[in-house]
């Protein structure tokens, strides 16, 4: 796949990331019903040295990391919006863990993530999103002896079926929080039956229960400490990792309504503009990812690149499903997919700002 001269230089990465995408591409729908063989994916990512991203060099990474790694996730999700998703939970996993000072627990886990040997998700967003409304803490966290006790529901992990150790948060009894890494193989680890979602259900995306884990000191990531998720790792509600994917979904869209327009030219007046506005938004993303806030007269934040970012992305794959026609409403057309994975951007990791901005759009409430 040619190298598109639009997409700025951040988009580009390493050589041979063109072919990984194409080869992504033409893998995305050889899975079941349609979906994607995450395993392949995973497995094509690390042919091409994906997996060593984010990870020191000192332990077998390739040292790539914070703006390049954002670059990465835009170009990822356009060829395939569900292994990326599940790479980025592993991802989410290794930057805390090579943020952590327990160096030992660094020494010993990011060469295997690095190598591919393990694999790791996380199980957090009971700290940050979700069952923020319960006075109980999802996960109940209780020193015992050298290490921690842990119980409750971590409600929403990402392909705990195929990861090997979980990156999860517990709170104790006076409101500390800790982040620890828990083996899937440990007793009490109970892996629940991920429900049907609307897309993505090849992330295996489920609950998982703990009954009296029991973690050692020497899994610790961070804490335990007040506010853990700020103390360690990047990432979290209105990352630019979720406008990375976002934008990538829009960008599989585009390329699919682009295939079309060659074939119609009444298409092209619909296509250009997104095309555009495409290209504006990763210009956008590339700025904020490399620390820049003001761009081109305008002030920048991951708010403000989130609520176009999944604006886009939803009208894009509606665009796609329009031009379709009939054929785009049968189940495993790629316009019926994007349309499907658009809503996903609605719920995941979605602050209530970006949702706000979402339900007025759809209210025509703009102004």
């Amino acid at each position: 796949m040619p190298v598109d001269p639009e997409v700025p230089e951040l988009f580009r990465n390493a050589a041979g990331f063109d072919r990984l995408i194409s080869a992504m591409r033409r893998q995305s729908s050889q899975g079941e019903s349609g979906e994607p063989n995450v395993t392949a994916q995973l497995a094509l990512m690390h042919e091409y040295a994906v997996t060593g991203w984010g990870i020191p060099s000192e332990y077998g990474g390739s040292g790539i990391e914070g703006a390049e790694i954002i670059g990465g996730y835009r170009q990822l999700a356009s060829a395939c919006l569900t292994s990326t998703f599940v790479f980025t939970q592993r991802q989410a996993a290794i930057s805390r863990i090579a943020a952590s000072e327990n160096a030992d627990l660094k020494a010993g886990i990011l060469p295997r993530l690095a190598a591919n040997d393990v694999f790791a998700t996380v199980g957090i967003s009971h700290l940050t999103t979700s069952r923020q409304h319960l006075k109980q803490p999802a996960v109940e966290a209780v020193e015992d002896g050298e290490g921690y006790r842990l119980g409750g529901t971590l409600p929403w992990v990402t392909a705990a079926a195929h990861a090997d150790v979980i990156l999860c948060g517990g709170t104790l009894a006076d409101g500390r929080q800790l982040l620890t890494l828990v083996d899937t193989s440990d007793a009490g680890v109970s892996l629940k039956e991920p429900p049907p979602m609307l897309a993505l259900n090849e992330s295996k995306t489920g609950a998982v229960e703990l009954d009296n884990v029991v973690t050692p000191r020497d899994h610790l990531v961070a804490g335990p400490i007040e506010a853990v998720m700020k103390s360690v790792g990047s990432g979290g509600t209105g990352s630019l990792t979720t406008s990375a994917l976002a934008l990538g979904a829009a960008a599989g869209s585009i390329d699919f309504l682009e295939a079309e327009a060659a074939k119609r030219n009444d298409l092209h007046e619909v296509l250009r503009p997104l095309r555009k506005e495409l290209s504006q938004r990763d210009a956008e993303l590339e700025a904020l990812a490399t620390g820049i806030t003001e761009f081109e007269g305008r002030e920048l934040s991951s708010e403000s690149i989130r609520k176009q970012a999944n604006s886009l992305a939803l009208r894009s794959s509606q665009a796609l499903l329009a031009a379709s026609k009939g054929a785009g409403f049968v189940k495993g057309h790629p316009a019926e997919r994007a349309v499907r994975e658009a809503m996903f951007f609605l719920v995941w990791s979605c602050p209530q700002p970006v949702v706000t901005a979402n339900l007025r759009e759809f209210a025509c409430a703009i102004g």
